[in-house]
């Protein structure tokens, strides 16, 4: 209950001081608005925020799924072989370091539809925590288990499912909960640069046209829309983990 009620009573302590300091302050709401306006900002664009924050998770949700398959399957295949690990690991550590802002220009002028290069931009900011993660977890099986596997003359694909998949486990469900935060960023940065408009535009790009016309409130408004999805898709992934790993590992029967 104390890990519940804590922080929200920081939250509510943070969010009154704000309140009382822009207007002991008087602080113009086109510089700082209160508390009160970006709530009241929220409630009188709440249709259209929703629409905008539905099409921002719903690029989200699928890079993420696309992420955590590809990342897995490729971590698999890398597993099998130090020399596929030496010579396509790096590309994956490429994907992790180039910022999207200077990929998203190339990948807008090849692929025409906007959703398809907003997945990829998302896609790309998210699967790197998969693939190291879960690599990790696969050459951190125990070798004396390896070597009873062999003994008892069990294939390479029977070691990889019956092993080495179950040992990972904890280590893609970690890198999941990383990949759900980037996919997110992923999203927001890519619909920033695409500057997508219309009635299909995301959250990030309704924040941008508030921004542009000093309309904070509506902006802010946005912003804690994304910060509650963030949440809300770790909160989900951590459950999610937990319920996965409960029974049997000691990362979640702990807690």
């Amino acid at each position: 209950m104390t890990r519940i009620v804590a922080p929200l009573v920081f939250g509510v302590l943070l969010l009154a001081a704000w309140e009382i300091g822009v207007v002991i302050g008087e602080v113009p709401s086109y510089i700082m608005p209160r508390p009160s306006e970006i709530a009241s900002a929220l409630w009188a664009n709440a249709g259209d925020l929703a629409a905008a924050l539905a099409v921002t998770l719903q690029v989200t949700v699928a890079a993420l799924a696309l992420a955590a398959m590809s990342g897995a399957l490729i971590a698999i295949g890398l597993s099998q072989s130090q020399l596929a690990e030496r010579v396509f690991f790096p590309y994956a550590i490429f994907l992790q370091v180039t910022p999207i802002v200077t990929i998203a220009p190339f990948v807008i002028i090849w692929v025409e539809n906007i959703f398809i290069v907003l997945l990829i931009l998302a896609w790309m900011a998210a699967i790197f925590p998969v693939i190291s993660n879960t690599l990790l977890g696969l050459k951190s099986v125990d070798q004396n288990l390896k070597d009873l596997f062999r003994l008892y003359g069990a294939t390479r694909w029977q070691t990889v499912r019956r092993l080495m998949i179950p040992s990972a486990l904890p280590y893609f469900l970690g890198g999941l909960r990383i990949a759900g935060g980037l996919a997110l960023i992923g999203t927001v940065v890519a619909e920033m640069v695409a500057g997508t408009s219309g009635t299909r535009s995301g959250l990030a790009s309704r924040l941008v046209e508030a921004s542009y016309r000093l309309e904070l409130a509506v902006a802010l408004a946005c912003f804690a829309l994304l910060s509650a999805a963030g949440l809300g898709l770790y909160v989900v992934l951590d459950a999610v983990s937990r319920r996965l790993l409960r029974h049997w590992h000691e990362s979640a029967a702990a807690t």
